[in-house]
């Protein structure tokens, strides 16, 4: 009960994911189905010598089409769980990574234009000092001076922006690690499957992984059923039905005295 219970609430969370539109609806449906499909293989086992055939034939039509669509539920709430998951890694902290690194590399590339200008101001200041001291080159140098001191200001109006950048990057790199280390177990379920850990060859083992807990979660739980059911009808039998009784009279004193009463 526990399997199979732990089967519906997969399957009809799967089924929301389907039809989003009903979820309600959905969660209601599946819920009382599950009911049915176990009371369904119960009242089977226990009445399959006396239940009409088309009763018979209808009854375990539906139990397989209800595994069917409880292994399709769970297919579906495992695939979306590992849907998230990719777009989680592929998508949204790649994009913020990628978004950063080109933050950092606008600032840096101008950060590198103040180097450039900085350096062609003091090679101009240098040339006006080697020509001597009159008053117009003093007065163009200290003009240089004064655009060389705003370029530095802007330089390090830059580099505080440049740091944020570089420590959120470092913070979604970070979580873009934990990501990879959930990903990594089937990475290795597929280099062992398949020897390779491309995104189509995970993608391969994860529906690998999936079709082998469907094909045990739904069946066992109604095959446990069923064994639980054989197990209670043994139990609920008197043992001495169970014993092979001999045809000729026995002949034991104790079967005589029995026949003499």
């Amino acid at each position: 009960m526990a399997i199979s219970g732990v089967a519906a609430y997969y399957s009809i969370v799967g089924l929301t994911s389907i039809f989003s539109g009903a979820f309600w609806a959905v969660v209601i449906m599946g819920s009382v189905l599950e009911i049915g499909k176990l009371v369904a293989t119960s009242w089977l086992y226990h009445n399959w010598k006396f239940a009409p055939f088309l009763i018979k034939t209808y009854l375990m039509s539906a139990i397989a089409v209800l595994m069917l669509i409880t292994s399709m539920g769970i297919f579906g709430f495992l695939s979306r769980a590992h849907i998230e998951q990719s777009l989680s890694l592929n998508t949204g902290v790649v994009d913020q990574i990628q978004i950063i690194d080109n933050q950092i590399k606008f600032i840096e590339d101008g950060m590198k234009d103040l180097d450039k200008q900085i350096a062609q101001i003091d090679g101009a200041i240098n040339e006006m000092l080697k020509r001597g001291r009159a008053t117009s080159s003093l007065t163009a140098a200290r003009q240089q001076r004064k655009t060389r001191d705003g370029l530095i200001k802007q330089k390090q109006a830059e580099i505080p922006k440049l740091a944020k950048l570089k420590r959120e990057k470092i913070k979604y790199e970070s979580e873009f690690k934990k990501i990879e280390a959930e990903v990594g177990p089937i990475k290795y379920v597929a280099e062992i499957i398949y020897g390779s850990s491309g995104k189509d060859v995970i993608d391969k083992a994860i529906r690998f992984v999936i079709i082998l807990l469907i094909f045990v979660f739904d069946p066992l739980a109604i095959l446990l059923l069923l064994a639980f059911n054989i197990s209670l009808r043994r139990r609920d039998v008197p043992e001495f039905l169970d014993m092979d009784i001999p045809d000729d009279e026995d002949d034991s004193p104790v079967g005589q005295m029995g026949s003499d009463r």
